[in-house]
């Protein structure tokens, strides 16, 4: 938003630098980008051509004699419409031009003292400027007295700011916004709008009518003016709308985006003699063309609004209006239409075909009551500079039901929230000077906020308002005082992230955003996904589910980059719908393949056990050693069936782990997630100390060749079951297949730890244990010993 500060005088009364308004509004909270002069050149004055003759050592050069009323200046000047008795803009001598510094000299012989400009070289961008500006020096008119300033005489002596406004504040986006916003600042009453017009002929009422066929519009408002005089609209007009961003056409245009950037409220003028007597708002037909006042030809889906009369399309509402009723020289009748369309729909419409002003304004949402002040607005400035007639009464089409809002609030919140003590009499003036009526009953204030202020509708935003008006920089620093508590969530965190790095694995942290076709993947939970109404990308247009599909785009990109050896983790949220249930859940997903570093200069191949080992791993540094297993059931079709399992801690699934499938990836890569909001759920066990044996222990090792079906988990329980007290370990060191083995069988080697921590067992009572495992084994599994 481009704030002209000529323009905001109409409506506050301030004397204040541009660059300390500009400074003053930021404190407030709303940045600017820059700020200054509207023409920022110096050392202009306006003069007179009394000689102009070409130049005797060129063929496009003129050599002129300028009177600047305190005396007669000789320039060269290369315009093609330089000539005797036209009034010029004059740079003199050390003048400092946007682009230049304008120094005397010599050209091609000839003595020059000054530089006769056109408007591009006082910083005019050209969109505003007409042909003729653009190709030669700029001529003032016959009024212009010789001597004085021209940016005076232009009226163009504006200053300007160019705001970067938040998403909330559309309020802002308009003048009469603006003077809200400085007259809270500056303690200044807000002026009211003009509004005055004469009504005359018969009611349109009974002569055009309005149909709206979509919820998508709330409010239509239509009136008439005949009779208009298209012509140049004053200075004042032009000037303000140049000040703003926006070329001046001609008055009646020009009246339209005058008023859009006075009020914020987009206007549509309609040539009413090709319009005919009937406005119709609706949702487009699919594939349906209109061409545009841009002379384009669009094709509409059936989620654009379109605005048409009694046959076809006239306008793509809250966009553009159509080419067929634009405005021309020879219009003398129009149909005026303000309106207020569904934002999100106006959103998506604009980002489709072209985003402009009033979309802009649209896409933030509008006030009804600006709406009706704005048409009546453009009928009283339409009746004042084109001549206009103003037809008797408005049709209407209004199902808009805003009122000001109420909201209870306490002093207490306010000064507990901002830790201030900020007394009630300086509450309440701030709520005076945003314009904010209040009534008080005891501690509690009920503030109404008019409708114009759509951005506050809580008891918080009207804290932020106290804040924003009081001044952030009067709020005096104060470290907070938090009780902190030990095991706490984000500490347990914190010491997970430290543990998988400690044991070798790189964190990173990726988008919550994926394509909707991945975010089923890696899991068989029902859940409904969670769609963004407007994404940027499609290939990011769904909060992600699994942290799985996120962690897969970092490895394969480094993959394709030629890095073969990652071992990444995150601990990231996934979002999910089921039922009426919005939820988050914290994850924590690692991805390896390739070789995992175990220490300075080892390494091994990633497989199963490996990243079970780091599963483990945090499982029992958390303290749920002895809860967990690992279940092999139905799988998503990404993991891979016979190499992946569920996570399960007392009883309950929390997550998976496991190869990916050989379909998805060629490369043997592998992964875990573990819902940490689930484990944490579950109790941990107590930590249990135990004296490390004094004795020296014994280890056997053995193989069972046995099916292929049989998991190694029942094998190790009938182990433990044979092995007693004296077995204290069990370690799988070896999965094979293959040669010497049956297609249908697999061998498993373990390896098995016996100790006392009281004496030195003998070679006797362990060989016993050890073939009494072999024998419970064989027997309850038909193993066999592999030798």
């Amino acid at each position: 938003m481009k704030l002209s500060t000529n323009f905001v005088k109409d409506y506050v009364n301030i004397d204040v630098d541009v660059k300390q308004l500009a400074e003053d509004m930021t404190r407030v909270g709303n940045e600017y980008d820059e700020a200054g002069k509207l023409i920022n050149a110096t050392k202009l004055i306006i003069g007179e051509v009394i000689e102009c003759v070409d130049h005797p050592d060129s063929d496009h050069l003129h050599c002129c004699k300028v009177n600047i009323g305190k005396e007669i200046l000789n320039i060269v000047c290369g315009a093609p419409n330089a000539r005797k008795g036209i009034k010029v803009i004059v740079a003199q001598d050390g003048a400092q031009l946007p682009e230049i510094t304008i120094k005397k000299g010599i050209i091609r012989g000839q003595e020059s003292n000054g530089m006769l400009c056109s408007l591009a070289e006082l910083g005019v961008e050209n969109k505003f400027l007409n042909p003729e500006d653009k190709e030669g020096i700029a001529e003032l008119g016959e009024d212009a007295k010789v001597g004085e300033d021209p940016i005076k005489y232009l009226e163009l002596e504006d200053e300007t700011i160019d705001f970067e406004l938040t998403a909330n504040r559309g309020d802002l986006l308009s003048i009469l916004g603006m003077a809200y916003e400085i007259g809270a600042i500056y303690d200044k009453k807000v002026k009211e709008v003009e509004i005055g017009h004469k009504e005359q002929g018969e009611d349109i009422n009974k002569t055009f009518t309005t149909e709206v066929k979509t919820d998508n519009c709330k409010l239509l408002l239509v009136k008439k003016v005949e009779g208009l005089e298209i012509k140049e609209s004053p200075k004042f007009i032009k000037n303000r709308l140049i000040a703003s961003g926006i070329r001046p056409i001609n008055n009646v245009v020009d009246i339209s985006n005058y008023v859009m950037i006075e009020l914020g409220q987009p206007l549509h003028f309609y040539d009413a003699d090709r319009l005919g007597n009937k406005l119709v708002v609706r949702m487009a037909e699919e594939n349906e063309k209109l061409t545009t006042l841009d002379g384009n030809e669009r094709i509409l889906t059936s989620e654009d609004i379109v605005i048409a009369n009694s046959t076809r399309g006239v306008g793509l509402a809250g966009v553009m209006g159509g080419l067929e009723t634009e405005v021309e020289e020879d219009t003398k009748n129009i149909i005026i239409e303000a309106a207020i369309f569904d934002s999100v729909k106006i959103r998506k419409t604009s980002n489709k075909i072209l985003r402009s002003e009033a979309s802009n304004r649209f896409e933030k949402g509008l006030e009804p009551a600006r709406t009706y002040m704005a048409i009546e607005r453009a009928c009283t400035l339409l009746e004042k500079y084109a001549n206009g007639k103003v037809i008797t009464g408005t049709v209407k089409h209004d199902e808009t039901k805003e009122e000001n809002k109420k909201i209870d609030i306490k002093y207490q919140n306010i000064n507990d929230v901002l830790g201030t003590v900020i007394p009630k009499n300086d509450v309440q003036d701030i709520f005076r000077k945003l314009g904010f009526t209040y009534t008080e009953k005891g501690d509690i204030l009920t503030v109404e906020v008019p409708t114009r202020r759509r951005d506050i509708s809580i008891k918080e935003d009207l804290i932020e308002e106290v804040s924003r008006i009081y001044g952030v920089d009067n709020i005096e620093g104060k470290l907070p005082i938090v009780p902190m508590k030990k095991g706490s969530y984000n500490k347990t965190l914190r010491e997970i992230r430290n543990k998988m790095i400690a044991l070798g694995l790189n964190e990173t942290l990726s988008y919550i955003l994926i394509n909707d076709k991945e975010v089923h993947n890696y899991t068989l939970d029902e859940f409904e996904e969670l769609k963004l109404l407007d994404p940027i990308t499609e290939d990011r247009n769904v909060l992600r589910y699994s942290v799985i599909p996120s962690l897969y785009k970092i490895y394969d990109y480094n993959s394709s980059h030629g890095q073969k050896d990652i071992s990444i983790f995150e601990i990231g949220k996934g979002f999910y719908k089921k039922g009426e249930k919005y939820g988050e859940d914290t994850k924590l997903c690692a991805l390896m393949t390739g070789k995992y570093l175990l220490g300075l200069n080892k390494t091994q191949n990633v497989d199963f056990y490996a990243i079970k080992g780091v599963v483990e791993e945090i499982l029992e540094y958390l303290g749920y050693a002895g809860r967990y297993s690992f279940i092999k059931k139905e799988l998503p079709e990404q993991m891979h069936p016979g190499q992946s399992a569920y996570i399960n801690v007392n009883g309950t699934d929390i997550g998976i782990i496991g190869k990916l499938h050989p379909d998805f990836v060629k490369e043997d890569v592998y992964v875990f997630e573990i819902n940490l909001d689930e484990l944490f759920e579950k109790k941990v066990g107590k930590m249990k100390y135990k004296e490390i044996s004094k004795f020296p222990s014994i280890k056997k090792d053995v193989a069972f060749v046995v099916d292929k079906k049989l998991e190694s988990k029942e094998i190790e329980k009938a182990i433990k079951s044979s092995g007693g007290s004296l077995l204290t370990e069990i370690e799988v060191f070896d999965l094979y297949t293959g040669e010497n083995v049956e297609a249908t069988k697999k061998s498993i080697a373990y390896s098995l730890t016996f100790t006392d921590n009281k004496r030195t067992l003998t070679d006797e009572e362990v060989n016993s244990l050890f073939n009494k495992i072999i024998e419970n084994v064989s027997k309850k599994y038909n193993a066999e010993i592999r030798k």
